[in-house]
C-alpha cells in the first residue's frame, strides 16, 4: 500500500476499452507525515477521490483487478482510499 496525494488526472482521446468511464489519477508519493517523496505513480480510482486529497493506493496488479472486478484488465495500481488522518507514534 502507498500513501499519497491525488495531484492531478491523465485524460487522453485514445484508451484501451478497458479505461472506458474510469478515472486516471496522478498521484504524488508522500511519507507518513505527508511530505512529498519526489515520486509518483498514475493509478484507477476506485472511490471518487479529488486533487489535493490524501489517498491509500493498492499497487499490485492482482489486487488492483479484484477491486475492479477484472479477470484480465491492464492495470497495476487503483486508488482504494481517502485517507482522513495518519496517527504516528511519539
Amino acid at each position: 500500500m502507498i500513501l499519497g496525494r491525488v495531484a492531478g488526472a491523465v485524460h487522453g482521446t485514445i484508451q484501451h476499452p478497458f479505461f472506458e468511464g474510469k478515472t486516471l489519477l496522478v498521484i504524488e508519493r508522500t511519507a507518513p507525515d505527508g511530505k512529498p517523496t519526489g515520486d509518483y505513480l498514475i493509478a484507477v480510482d476506485s472511490v471518487g477521490a479529488g486533487a489535493g486529497e490524501r489517498v491509500l493506493v493498492l499497487d499490485e496488479g492482482t489486487g488492483a483487478r479484484q477491486v475492479l472486478g477484472s479477470k484480465d484488465g491492464p492495470v497495476r495500481s487503483v486508488v482504494v482510499g481517502i485517507v482522513d488522518a495518519v496517527d504516528l507514534p511519539g
